[in-house]
């Protein structure tokens, strides 16, 4: 079948026509959703009604998943399957956070630009979020997620800061970017089990040659310059990627599924009513080798 699509943000985001993703689905039909990520790194599914076995599954059809650092830590788990990420304001009793809960600190790093798990030294390509629970409208935002094109980003540099900036790598910290606002309550030894990795700032893409920006929260110096210029440096990009032409931004439904390509873009949440629940599970697919393997 042909997976027709309706443009939601120029030669970025689409919206896939229907497919019941609950459902096993042949390896053409798979197939035709990678390649349509070549056009499109982000793509919404609507009306997807999806148990966490039927998200893993469907996820573990592009490569194999991640377990998350949350997932990773001991403990007890709202969720059973570890290879589906928690992205609610819930506790494992399905009560909704505190204010100042430690793991809702730790994840309000997600609403910083960022590319997911660019920390680790092999990252992820597919990120895929399903919405199963949304709190209404309120004054503090309505949750959404925003994308930036880092593709169209670094097209529209000019010719000479892509000539420096291409060779270049970042060091990537997911404690650095969580001290951005201030969080620094980890459980013991998660510093160790998490080091800072480096990563190309510039990627290519490995069908169209494309070249992109590689950009994150987690970011947070050049490899070899010193760390002021660095961070500078970094803060221009990411100002310069995250304009409003470059960014889609989706209103949840109950029912989405939403899926990116970190490679090729960014993402940042959006802040919500906090006393209501709102519950999405997320699936992500590992890359197969370091970005500094990747030709220049």
């Amino acid at each position: 079948m042909a997976i027709q699509t309706q443009e939601l943000h120029p030669g970025f985001a689409a919206e896939a026509s229907f497919l019941d993703l609950s459902r096993p689905l042949s390896a053409a039909v798979i197939a035709e959703i990678d390649t349509t990520f070549d056009a499109y790194p982000v793509l919404v599914f609507r009306d997807q009604r999806l148990s966490d076995v039927q998200l893993r599954d469907f996820a573990a059809r592009f490569g194999p998943l991640e377990i998350g650092r949350s997932a990773a830590r001991p403990g007890r788990r709202r969720l059973a399957i570890p290879q589906i990420g928690d992205i609610s304001n819930l506790d494992e009793d399905n009560n909704v956070r505190s204010l100042t809960d430690r793991r809702r600190l730790d994840s309000l790093g997600n609403r910083l630009w960022h590319t997911d798990a660019s920390y680790m030294p092999v990252p992820v390509v597919l990120g895929l979020l399903h919405a199963v629970t949304l709190p209404p409208p309120s004054p503090f935002g309505n949750g959404e997620t925003e994308f930036a094109d880092m593709r169209a980003a670094y097209d529209a540099l000019p010719a000479a800061t892509r000539d420096v900036i291409d060779p270049l790598t970042a060091e990537h910290d997911v404690f650095w970017s969580r001290a951005q606002i201030g969080f620094t309550e980890f459980p013991p030894g998660e510093r160790e089990q998490y080091p800072p990795s480096r990563q190309r700032l510039v990627r290519r893409h490995p069908g169209s040659g494309r070249k992109s920006l590689y950009l994150s929260a987690h970011a947070s110096h050049i490899t070899g310059w010193p760390v002021a210029d660095g961070r500078l440096l970094l803060l221009d990009l990411n100002s310069h990627a995250t304009q409003p032409r470059f960014v889609y931004s989706h209103t949840w439904r109950v029912g989405d599924l939403v899926v990116w390509d970190n490679r090729w873009t960014m993402h940042r949440g959006r802040p919500h009513d906090e006393d209501k629940p709102r519950d999405l599970r997320r699936a992500t697919t590992l890359d197969q080798g370091s970005t500094l393997n990747e030709a220049a």
